[in-house]
């Protein structure tokens, strides 16, 4: 196996915080990987555990149970629970996206509190955005926040939202302007889980079925003024900044499935033999592996670039797109051949069919590859050459 941690943006305290988190997923994460994914339960015993450990959106301050490292920390601990279980890495994903917005567009008063039980593994946030009208089209948003008094009154429903039926509060994007303004016109505020008003389902999904896709629906939801994130009306402009992060990391979480199962694929071709031959002899079997192992290592190193970048308060958006579209794909792939090179044993309910099913849903959810293609055609020939 080749060292993770042999490239030029992991130093040696990075590489030892991963070395920290891997033994971890080994001995606690990867032993109930495939129960999690029969039983559809997120444990939050493993979750403040996690917590426990600083693994939980490191990045954040410390005041608020961070470490307050950079960005290439949460990285590391993130492909490292990720190759035990994409889907309970779907915890620190959450974490670093959400408690990013929440520090940096919270009222301390409200946002703190949240924050220390995020970073303990005491609360789960999720990110509600979809709605049942459009996904991709983000600011065309439906769902209605009134403004009162005292706050505002939600009406409305989201749709696709990863942990909708186990999250402890949601971070929920509305529109407070007219249609006709587009992104400017779109609100965000935070809103306990427990409020009145609101009601949640789960949906049936083809993978990452631990932490679960759902619906929010809101009547009448009444959520006060000082549990918005930034400002009305530029909730949209300023809370997205925030997904050049979470791409990044999602590749990392993808390309980390790949690894592992190209490391079994590998083990697997050398001890099986045929024709008196182990199978990794035959070029048909071994280069297809090749291959993956190359294009899989090239796109890891662009998601730590990305990460790297932004630790340098560097744009990044570019780099982050690159690997939200092409990581997603490429894991599918390489896991795909993984699979076929177990033959049978691959294709039978168990480890690598699961990480099949688990990385698909990261080429429909959080960005289309349409969409980052589009990101990047603006950042290469400029905005007003490449029209939305």
């Amino acid at each position: 196996m080749q060292n993770p941690y042999n490239n030029p943006y992991i130093d040696a305290d990075l590489a030892a915080l991963g070395e920290q988190a891997r033994r971890f997923a080994t001995g606690r994460v990867a032993p109930g990987f495939q129960e999690r994914d029969r039983t559809r339960v997120l444990d939050r015993t493993l979750m403040r555990e996690m917590g426990a450990l600083g693994f939980i959106a490191p990045e954040l301050p410390e005041d608020v149970g961070g470490l307050g490292t950079g960005t290439l920390a949460a990285g590391v601990i993130h492909e490292e629970i990720a190759r035990a279980d994409l889907s309970l890495s779907y915890i620190n994903l959450l974490a670093s996206l959400n408690g990013q917005i929440l520090a940096n567009y919270g009222q301390p008063e409200v946002a703190k509190p949240w924050l220390q039980q995020l970073t303990k593994g005491e609360a789960l946030i999720a990110i509600a955005l979809t709605e049942p009208s459009g996904g991709s089209d983000a600011a065309n948003l439906r769902l209605r926040m009134e403004r009162t008094a005292e706050g505002y009154v939600i009406n409305g429903e989201k749709t696709s939202i990863s942990a909708a039926d186990q999250a402890d509060a949601i971070i929920v994007f509305g529109r407070t302007g007219s249609v006709e303004s587009g992104a400017h016109g779109i609100t965000a505020v935070l809103v306990p889980a427990d409020a009145r008003g609101l009601t949640r389902s789960r949906f049936d999904c083809h993978g990452q079925r631990a932490i679960g896709r759902g619906s929010l629906f809101f009547e009448n939801v009444r959520v006060p003024v000082d549990h918005r994130l930034g400002d009305e009306n530029r909730g949209f402009v300023q809370v997205m900044q925030g997904f050049d992060f979470s791409r990044a990391l999602i590749g990392l979480q993808v390309l980390a499935v790949a690894r592992v199962a190209l490391e079994e694929a590998w083990a697997y071709t050398a001890q099986r033999h045929a024709f008196g031959k182990p199978l990794s002899a035959f070029q048909g079997v071994s280069h297809p592996l090749a291959d993956f192992e190359t294009q899989v290592s090239a796109a890891r190193l662009l998601c730590l670039q990305a990460l790297w970048l932004k630790d340098q308060g560097a744009p990044h958006s570019a780099e982050a797109a690159m690997c939200k579209w092409w990581a997603p794909k490429l894991a599918y792939d390489c896991i795909h051949q993984c699979l076929l090179s177990f033959g049978h044993a691959g294709y039978d309910r168990g480890p690598m069919e699961q990480r099949l099913r688990d990385v698909l849903g990261f080429q429909i959810g959080d960005g289309t590859a349409q969409i980052m293609k589009t990101i990047i055609a603006r950042a290469s020939a400029g905005r007003g050459v490449v029209p939305a």
